[in-house]
């Protein structure tokens, strides 16, 4: 049965969850700063729709995997390397995820402002 308590409470530890990553983890602060430029940028140059579509979805797919590298880092870490040696490469293949991933998101989004910056100019 659906109960408006547990609604807020949930929302409660998403959003004691979100301040946490938000504190702790450098590289969530550093897609979250560019989200904004790319959001404003997008605002500004007027994009078409399905531009806009790419690009959040591309900001939501980088800041969650962002936040999936930090759980599964978190979780790792509690087995210590002295445990397992994979520790180590689990925690490099992680980061190797998120940095193809931006890679890929960077290109795209490359793709998609390049054309309209060019415009401006001509």
């Amino acid at each position: 049965m659906f109960s408006i308590t547990r609604l807020f409470r949930s929302f409660k530890y998403a959003g004691r969850g979100f301040w946490y990553i938000l504190k702790t983890e450098q590289n969530f602060k550093v897609f979250l700063a560019f989200s904004v430029i790319v959001i404003v940028l997008m605002i500004v140059l007027k994009l078409d729709a399905w531009e806009m579509i790419v690009l959040i979805g591309l900001i939501m797919l980088l800041l969650v995997l962002e936040l999936l590298n930090t759980i599964f880092e978190k979780v790792v870490d509690i087995l210590r390397p002295r445990i397992h040696t994979y520790v180590a490469i689990i925690k490099d293949m992680l980061a190797a995820m998120v940095l193809i991933a931006s890679v890929g998101a960077a290109v795209i989004g490359l793709m998609i402002f390049v054309p309209h910056i060019l415009a401006l100019f001509n």
